[in-house]
């Protein structure tokens, strides 16, 4: 048993975040008490620790030893929160390794908890209800005493397997078992196994059966996608599946791979990749390369429904790792994040079109999904270094048709683009003798039996099994698997893995035997060879949890050494658990207790069980009229700015990073007022070209209720032509992703799907259009019990698409922010002709009026000329701005172009409401007027220039779309959008107000879940235009490289790209320094307390931004505590520092790094420390900083230049507590946010942080060592800028840093 010491830490929740605890007792109508926490740490050994290791401890954990842990009595109630018992918290896994990388190789973990302490009476009712607002149950336990906690570190006996006496009591057995362990398992599953195990002559083992029912689940196999059909009694001819194929056997050109790997790979182009050469030290070069684009989109919707934290922080990790697995390794570049939740029912803030309904207890309400999910999402991608450039979020609950209709199970949508190598991009086949490896994290007692919770309505599962089939993820670790997979396939052709899956639902007992079966192998593993962090699990939990950051790949044996070189490097565990065989046999051995746990032939675990037949009937949808005009518009305009479907998604994207990695061009944010409506993601293919990537997406689930085939012709449609902003060319460049959610097995939802399957087929089809890749998740119902009531909200039926597409120039995208040319001209372009349908709209949505007949697109002409008009266009840059028209509608889209420029418009519909008239037949002009203006048909709106008017119309009309085309007006300087019909005013709204109501579901959504006063000042902002602009006024010549004559005298300073496990920044920092005449090298941590590396063979220093170990003990911290704590390193750095011939940076985490560093850094003894934001959130902005005048030797040049930078930390507010909250007037400042008029701010947003004075960044007396929060390196091209000025050509402002610190070095 392990001697565990308790340390107390410091205060641990905030006192806000202890305010909305409080309002959450009151509102449960708990009794006022006292409130305090604190951090306490568990710090566990094999023996007694000695003093010098526990002083060393406090030092590093910034905690204290105590004689004895308090303790609770009648009036003073103890409620410790820890990990789950059981579990080992990721925490835990990166606070031990920075122990022993400080030296520390006697503790066997450190854990931290929260002792919450409450002063007054409690019942133990009242008691159970404060432990539930305290902690999570899926990831946590409240102890009552700190003795308690001894119980983290047990250390349980190791068990066998059970089996299931199939051959003694036959089919009920097996039965039985499937409701214990919650299979999932079908009729025709259960007499499947029931016959191939009396054939086998032995009763299945539980691993086999988890195992089992994880690979044949629904979310594995697909099996309604794969299933017969008969509908209305009549046989169909081809499966859902089959007809999504004939989109890709119909148009296959421009695929790499389809259908067969854990993404699709569509052609890219032959560019100059960056990355570290093996060959040259790790030295960072460019390498022409034929690179391919991956693309996949997931859903995790069951687990974001029980805890969206973790859900959706799986989610995204999961849909990561199927990138980075493709093929034999790839690199995961740009995501994309969806959430489709029932109403949100914000407190003090209803909305007229909300009636709750309830839920079950055991799910979480949409507006806990919307708080807690979108953060989980995000931290995911922030902390593996995948930037957020794409989303969508709507929000449905609604009766219709005598159901209530809405997401209680939500969508949780993640997906992204990645790079590949063309000569990476397809599987080798596995030989035999290969050895079978677990690459990642351990095996924990986490998400055991997800596949098959997955394929289960929401609801009809145990509670406990449901929580138990939740993952939680650990970010970090996943970031050293990708750099161990990035450094294999970065060798080219001798790229030791031979083929590699991630390990998703099923665990091992899923992710091995689909690598071995699709080479056609068998396997022997060796269980107890697999990498655990919790003792004492049974055989079927080592084989079948779903412990996420984990991939299993083969390699010949001969490459073991070099494998083993990587993964050292990098700090990723690896460990070899098996050898492939050739007799097609799965065996599982258990030398422990010497047996075989798993032992059968692949084909009864991944054989064909019995085909299933799925029959239905159409159900017709009501008809009824959708009355317009009796609907007021300056009202139907508030309300549907403040549906969460149109209005602004501030709240979901600030708190991702979009900017990592240096690729992107087009994120969500546009303008100099950054505001989020951007139509598509654009990334870039490499740092010296203009080659890039687009990914759209389209949604249209409450159209389904009406006609589901137009639904998914409408989802079709937005994804394209939100695209088509981006210069793409050719419609048959883009390929489609598509997700399917229904509620399958209620009456006429699977006739719905299949019909929508083929109409969608069929449009593709006749656009040229492919769908390589999807994912279907189809039990889409939530059904739970209230009372004597038996209640279900069942979905829509939910197609999402997601467009991808390779990008001939990313400079030629266009944007909806208006330009302020008086000389303009806008154009609607209607590819409804006027039709003007109004069912399943967001005015129909916001008035509770489901009625009418869905938009849709009967014609697919109509979209291949728009696409080919809007091309041509962009191709001539025609286009000043370009937005689609969706949800919302003209109206809307009009608004959101006000808004991203701070311009009004006057617009005349007298046109648009003509065709309306004409088409409809209708003259009444109030009708004719709503509908114009909220209807939902495809179509967009330009900005042209007057005198290109003639012009523009000739494209659409060769495209046969005269008639689509309508002259709608112009802008106008007094910031109103007015909206006539001649001479009748339909609407003249001030820009402001309108915007005011956009923003406001974003600003509650941010009040309830950061730092409240943070979020009254942003959306006080809103009013001071001012303020709140980008601009840029340098002290320089943009166009001056400062390093060109250093460059031309061939001499290239080494500069080390200091990085340490979790930095995620290091190539676009060797990016910007190349460029500047650098010769950059990858430096590991581990490369310098091996001697791999001397920082004495170096000229500069560049520490990264990222989450070194997590951020876990303090961003920054933990790095610098294995340098400080580490005698050889600390000496080697100070001798760095003290050189005089030295420069050093530190951006972001690096910045936090170095700033940890200052006892041993000449002349820094009055630097801040960096601690959280303000807001107490992950802060990602385009921001506004100025160039003071400081020692700082590479901001010496841009003196007195004020220009936006982005910033993307959770920990960047200058702090100077250690210094007596004093600070030194001798302090050099580097660089201060400023606000839209120059000044410097402490206001948030504009400081994104909360630092004093504006502080930004910092240096040393001498000037040799600059630190700095934001991230230059991610913007010094004008092309990785989300708002650029005008006339700054290839290299932005920000180049000049890396240029002068390249002049300074001589």
């Amino acid at each position: 048993m392990s001697i565990v010491l308790p340390l107390r830490g410091t205060v641990a929740l905030s006192p806000f975040r202890v305010e909305k605890l409080l309002q959450k007792a009151q509102a449960a109508h708990l009794p006022t008490c006292e409130f305090n926490s604190e951090f306490w740490y568990f710090v566990s050994s094999a023996e007694a620790l000695n003093n010098d290791t526990v002083q060393q401890l406090q030092a590093l954990l910034a905690a204290e030893s105590v004689a004895a842990p308090p303790v609770a009595h009648e009036h003073l109630h103890l409620f410790l929160i820890t990990p789950r018992i059981g579990t080992i918290s990721p925490w835990a896994s990166k606070a031990t390794d920075i122990a022993h990388n400080c030296g520390l190789a006697q503790i066997e973990r450190i854990e931290r908890g929260m002792a919450v302490w409450l002063k007054g009476e409690l019942t133990t009712e009242q008691k159970q209800q404060w432990a539930a607002l305290l902690h999570d149950r899926m990831t946590e336990s409240v102890l009552a005493d700190f003795a308690a906690a001894e119980q983290l570190f047990a250390h349980p006996e190791a068990q066998t397997f059970s089996s299931v006496d199939i051959l003694g009591l036959g089919k009920t057995a097996l039965e039985q078992a499937n409701r214990e362990l919650g299979l999932a398992l079908s009729v025709d599953e259960i007499d499947y196994l029931v016959s191939n195990y009396q054939t086998l002559q032995r009763n299945p083992t539980d691993v086999e059966l988890m195992m089992f029912a994880q690979a044949n689940s629904e979310h594995c196999r697909h099996k309604i996608f794969n299933a017969d059909f008969i509908l209305d009694g009549e046989a169909q001819e081809k499966s859902l599946f089959g007809m999504i194929r004939d989109t890709h056997k119909a148009h296959p050109e421009g695929t790499v791979v389809a259908y067969k790997d854990n993404s699709s790979v569509i052609e890219g182009a032959v560019v100059e990749r960056f990355y570290p050469h093996a060959d040259e030290q790790q030295a960072y070069r460019f390498h022409e390369e034929n690179t391919h684009i991956i693309m996949k989109v997931e859903t995790h919707n069951h687990p974001t429904a029980i805890a969206p934290f973790a859900g959706a922080a799986t989610g995204a990790g999961g849909e990561i790792r199927d990138e980075g697995a493709t093929g034999k390794g790839s690199r995961p570049k740009a995501g994309l994040t969806g959430f489709t939740v029932s109403n949100l029912n914000i407190p003090h803030a209803p909305q007229p079109w909300e009636t709750p309904y309830g839920k079950p207890n055991h799910i979480s309400s949409a507006l806990d999904i919307m708080i807690e999910g979108p953060i989980g999402g995000a931290a995911f991608n922030n902390e593996f270094g995948r930037p957020n450039l794409l989303g969508y979020f709507r929000t449905f609950e609604e009766q219709f048709n005598g159901q209530v209709r809405g997401y209680h199970k939500p969508i949780m949508i993640a997906g992204g683009l990645g790079s590949i190598q063309a000569q990476q991009t397809h599987k080798e086949e596995i030989p035999e003798g290969a050895l079978l490896i677990q690459l990642g994290g351990p095996g924990m007692l986490i998400g055991l039996g997800g596949g098959a919770a997955s394929s289960m309505d929401t609801g009809s599962n145990n509670a406990d099994l449901d929580f138990n089939s939740v993952q939680r993820g650990n970010p970090e670790i996943e970031r050293r698997a990708q750099e161990v997979i990035d450094r294999c396939w970065q060798l080219g052709e001798r790229n030791p893995i031979i083929s590699i899956h991630d390990v998703g639902a099923g665990g091992l007992s899923n992710a091995f035997p689909e690598l071995v079966n699709d080479a056609g192998r068998g396997a022997k593993f060796a269980l107890r060879d697999v990498p655990l962090e919790e003792h004492g699990l049974s055989p079927m939990q080592i084989w079948c949890n779903e412990a996420q950051e984990r991939y299993v790949l083969a390699i010949l044996e001969q490459d073991l050494d070099l494998f083993r070189q990587i993964c050292e490097r990098e700090r990723c565990p690896f460990a070899v658990v098996g050898v492939a065989t050739d007799d097609g046999h799965l065996q599982v051995r258990d030398d422990l207790y010497d047996n075989s746990p798993v032992d059968l032939p692949l084909n009864v675990l991944l054989g064909k069980p019995p085909k299933t037949t799925r029959s239905d009937q159409h159900i017709p949808a009501p008809e009824s009229a959708f009355e317009a005009d009796k609907y007021d518009i300056r009202e139907s305009a508030y309300r549907v700015l403040r549906l969460p479907t149109v209005a602004a998604k501030n709240f979901l994207i600030t708190i991702g990073d979009r900017s990592v990695g240096g690729m992107t061009h087009r994120d969500q944010m546009v303008g100099r007022f950054q505001t989020p409506v951007a139509n598509a993601a654009v990334t870039m293919m490499g740092f010296n070209t203009y080659l890039g990537e687009a990914m759209s997406m389209g949604e249209k689930p409450t159209l389904a209720l009406f006609n589901a085939p137009a639904s998914g012709r409408m989802c079709v449609g937005e994804a394209i032509t939100n695209i088509a902003s981006a210069a793409i060319g050719e419609m048959g460049n883009i390929k489609l992703s598509a997700n399917w959610m229904a509620p399958c097995g209620t009456a006429g939802e699977d006739e719905k799907l299949y019909r929508t399957v083929a109409a969608v087929s069929e449009l593709c089809q006749n656009l040229g259009l492919s769908i390589p890749v999807g994912k279907d998740s189809l039990s889409m119902k939530t059904v739970w019990q209230d009372g004597e009531t038996q209640k279900a909200v069942i979905s829509p039926l939910s197609l999402i698409i997601s467009a991808f597409a390779p990008v001939q120039d990313v400079r030629k995208t266009v944007t909806p922010e208006l330009q302020d040319n008086d000389d303009s001209v806008l154009l609607a372009i209607d590819l409804g002709l006027g039709a003007a349908r109004m069912g399943g709209s967001a005015l129909g949505q916001v008035w509770k009026n489901l009625s009418g007949k869905a938009p849709d697109l009967e014609d697919a002409k109509l979209l291949a000329g728009f696409f080919r008009a809007i091309q041509t266009l962009v191709s001539e840059g025609k286009l000043l701005a370009y937005h689609d028209r969706s949800d919302g509608g003209l109206f809307a889209t009009l608004a959101e172009m006000c808004f991203a420029s701070h311009i009004g418009l006057t617009v005349d519909l007298a046109s648009m409401i003509a065709a309306s008239q004409a088409k409809r037949g209708s003259q009444k002009l109030q009708d004719a007027a709503v509908r114009t203006l909220f209807n939902e048909e495809l179509g967009a709106v330009i900005q042209i220039e007057q005198s290109d008017l003639a012009a523009v119309q000739a494209v659409f009309a060769a495209q046969g779309l005269r008639e689509a085309v309508h002259v709608l007006g112009n802008i106008n300087s007094g910031e109103r959008l007015m909206i006539t019909h001649g001479n009748t005013v339909l609407l003249n709204e001030d820009r402001l107000a309108l915007q005011k109501a956009w923003q406001e579901t974003s600003y509650h959504m941010q009040r309830l879940r950061d730092n409240p006063a943070c979020a009254d000042s942003e959306f006080a902002l809103l009013a001071d235009e001012a303020r709140s602009s980008l601009f840029a006024k340098l002290s320089f010549d943009v166009q001056e490289d400062l390093a060109a004559p250093f460059i031309n005298t061939g001499a290239k300073p080494k500069i080390a790209i200091l990085r340490e496990q979790g930095v995620n920044g290091q190539i676009e920092m060797a990016a910007a320094f190349t460029r500047a005449g650098f010769d950059a090298y990858d430096v590991h941590m581990s490369d310098l307390m091996a001697g791999r590396v001397k920082l004495a063979d170096m000229q500069m220093l560049a520490a990264c931004g990222g989450f070194s170990y997590g951020d876990v003990l303090g961003a920054g911290e933990g790095w610098a505590k294995s340098i400080l704590f580490h005698p050889e390193l600390r000496d080697q750095f100070a001798a760095f520092f003290a050189r005089p011939d030295t420069l050093t940076l530190g951006v972001c985490n690096g910045c936090q790094m170095v700033s940890n560093l200052a006892d041993i850094i000449p002349h820094a003894a009055n630097w801040p420390k960096f601690k959280r934001n303000l807001s107490e959130q992950f802060e990602a902005r385009l921001s506004m900083v100025t160039v003071p005048k400081s020692s700082s030797l590479i901001l010496n040049e841009m003196v007195g230049s004020s220009l936006p930078v982005v910033v993307s930390h959770g920990e960047g507010r200058a702090d100077f507590a250690h210094l007596n909250h004093t600070i030194a007037s001798d302090l050099n400042i580097a660089l201060q946010y400023v606000d839209g008029q120059n000044q410097i701010t402490t206001d948030y947003p504009l400081n994104p942080n909360g630092s004093p004075q504006g502080i930004a960044g910092v240096a040393n007396a001498d000037g040799r060592v600059t630190i700095m929060m934001p991230h230059p390196e991610r913007v010094f091209r004008t092309a990785q800028m989300s708002w650029q000025p005008q006339g700054w050509g290839e290299l932005s402002g920000w180049y000049r840093l890396f240029a002068s610190a390249r002049k300074v070095l001589g």
